[in-house]
């Protein structure tokens, strides 16, 4: 009876013992399986939250670079890279081997040793001249132990350019008053010491101060229109304009000075009607002409034609048969006070901001200028007009 018993219960415990092992491996799989579904959520959360700062980073204008305790690039954001032209995956390398620039890994020292390092100016020439201000500050964490180096560049280039553009400005302001200025001053000064007692001295004199007081008088008058026009302050009066009148004006305008040089004005302008500000568009051909009067070729024609574009625009020109313009300067002329022969330039009485105002009135009504030219064939001065709709 006895090992009946025994056998049963051995039985029995060995039922239990495989019925408890195969609940303890369920139970054991489930936790394995919440633990491996715990991880992969913790996993994504941190994919989604570093993907979120990717982002967030990426989203920011200014240029922001991570680096890690062993001066690693840990994150570098897109408009770092822009700031910098690159394009290569960064993380884990130094700045030298990203960037290769000393000043920047110079600045980063800088930083561990002073903690933060504000309002630093970092220009970088093989990136056409672009300036950057770079602000950065040592990360620590709470035993006060560097953990990294933050730096947050902003992109001042445009500033720069402004300074650098107000400054000659201002010198080429200054240079172009000071010259009649003095010539007025010197011929003043010599009729108040005695010169005034001769007549014929006094006459000359006094046309040659009537002379640079017209010239002063044309500068501030050009500066005064440009200013205008650049800061939008000129409002337009739109209407249909047709161009041979218009053209024919002008000549009669500046008949006299080319009657001087002998030059001839011709027009090759068919019938077409712009929509522009009648005056402001007298001002641009006016200039066009006046400038290639005065440099182009004595004795040579001075020719404004034009043409109608497939997408409805205007193209108006004005030609010369001068010495033209070297191929450096084709870029240049149409900014203020620029010259490409500056004492040629002075001596005709120019200001050196006619071709600035010519641009200025053409974008105004959504054109577009420039210029071709090679040195013995003379210049070609091109624009761009709306032309007005006619209606069916």
């Amino acid at each position: 009876m006895w090992p009946i018993f025994t056998i049963l219960a051995i039985a029995v415990a060995i039922g239990i013992h495989f019925a408890w092992r195969q609940k303890f491996l369920r139970q054991q799989q489930q936790v394995y399986a919440e633990m491996e579904d715990s991880r992969r959520r913790q996993q994504q959360t941190t994919v989604d939250a570093q993907a979120q700062q990717q982002v967030l980073f990426n989203s920011m204008l200014e240029g922001l670079l991570l680096l890690d305790r062993n001066r690693r690039i840990y994150l570098a954001n897109r408009n770092f890279k822009n700031l910098f032209g690159l394009k290569t995956e960064l993380r884990g390398k130094t700045i030298m081997e990203a960037l290769r620039l000393h000043e920047l890994a110079e600045l980063v020292e800088r930083v561990e040793t002073e903690g933060q390092v504000f309002d630093h100016e970092l220009k970088l020439p093989e990136l056409s001249g672009r300036w950057l201000r770079v602000n950065a500050a040592v990360i620590s964490n709470s035993a006060g132990e560097r953990e990294g180096t933050i730096l947050v560049f902003h992109d001042l280039t445009q500033l720069k350019q402004l300074e650098r553009a107000r400054e000659e400005f201002v010198a080429n302001v200054s240079h172009e008053l000071r010259t009649p200025l003095s010539l007025i001053k010197g011929y003043v000064e010599t009729l108040l010491d005695g010169a005034r007692d001769n007549p014929a001295i006094v006459e000359r004199f006094l046309k040659i101060i009537e002379r640079n007081t017209q010239r002063l008088d044309l500068l501030i008058q050009d500066l005064l229109t440009i200013s205008a026009l650049e800061s939008e302050r000129i409002k337009l009066n739109l209407q249909p304009v047709e161009l041979r009148p218009l053209v024919e004006k002008v000549f009669s305008d500046l008949k006299p000075p080319a009657e001087n040089k002998n030059v001839g004005l011709v027009s090759w302008l068919p019938e077409l009607t712009a929509t522009a500000d009648v005056n402001r568009l007298e001002q641009v051909l006016a200039n066009l002409v006046d400038n290639a009067i005065k440099y182009g070729g004595a004795q040579g024609n001075v020719t404004v034609g034009g043409k109608k574009l497939d997408d409805g625009r205007l193209e108006i020109f004005v030609q010369d048969d001068g010495p033209g313009i070297p191929a450096e300067s084709l870029d240049r002329v149409f900014e203020r006070f620029y010259r490409v022969d500056k004492a040629r330039s002075r001596d005709q009485g120019g200001t050196g901001l006619g071709l600035s105002i010519v641009k200025h009135i053409v974008q105004a009504h959504g054109g577009e200028v420039w210029v071709k030219s090679e040195l013995g064939k003379g210049a070609t001065f091109f624009f761009t007009l709306p032309a007005t709709k006619v209606k069916p």
